[in-house]
């Protein structure tokens, strides 16, 4: 099942306080960029992250989920109507997410 541009368009408000937020769209699905780093994504509508230290310790309680059959499984955020929380959480988790790979 494809995400719905509204769920996204949702998402994207939700983070409006954030400087630099991007998304692509992959296969019915959405990358969310976080200055220029990938962060998570929506997947079947539901917001994921990757499972970095700082997200497991900010939302401890979270489950992990697969985003896709045979991807690696990220953490779940069910907080999507808490603005600030997304964006703390965003914030604490930008110094652990890799940088991008460079394009040959």
């Amino acid at each position: 099942m494809a995400s719905s541009k509204d769920y996204l368009e949702f998402i994207l408000e939700q983070l409006s306080d954030l400087d630099e937020i991007t998304y692509r769209a992959m296969m019915g699905e959405y990358i969310l960029y976080y200055r220029g780093k990938i962060i998570g994504g929506i997947y079947d509508d539901r917001l994921l992250v990757k499972p970095v230290k700082s997200a497991v310790a900010f939302m401890p309680d979270a489950t992990f989920e697969l985003p896709y059959e045979g991807a690696k499984e990220m953490l779940l955020v069910d907080d999507v109507d808490n603005r600030d929380f997304l964006a703390k959480l965003f914030n604490a988790m930008y110094d652990e997410l890799p940088l991008p790979k460079k394009k040959r």
